[in-house]
């Protein structure tokens, strides 16, 4: 056996590691996963103080400052959805 092919061999299994994916850092799999996850977050947040103000828990303001959070992310996510519909159908119209 060559000294050369196992010190190569030996030196790709030490790097090989170094050129897998990190799971940690997905890139836009994994942001656009926690942006979903701050959103349904912030929609179910915006449902329990809902609930609470109905059974008289929570005081009106806190009511109000969770319907407008929720309302902002509902109006943000539309403005994602038509970006990415607009993008589509720009990328349809591409000749080929």
């Amino acid at each position: 056996m060559d000294v050369r092919t196992a010190l190569a061999a030996r030196e790709y299994a030490a790097l090989r590691p170094a050129t897998e994916p990190d799971p940690a850092q997905a890139g836009a799999g994994a942001s656009l996963r926690a942006a979903t996850e701050d959103f349904a977050a912030t929609l179910r947040k915006g449902e329990e103080a809902a609930m609470a103000s109905m059974t008289g828990d929570a005081d009106p303001h806190a009511l109000v400052m969770a319907l407008a959070q929720s309302e902002l992310a509902v109006q943000t996510v539309v403005s994602v959805r038509d970006k990415v519909v607009e993008a589509y159908q720009e990328i349809l119209r591409m000749p080929v």
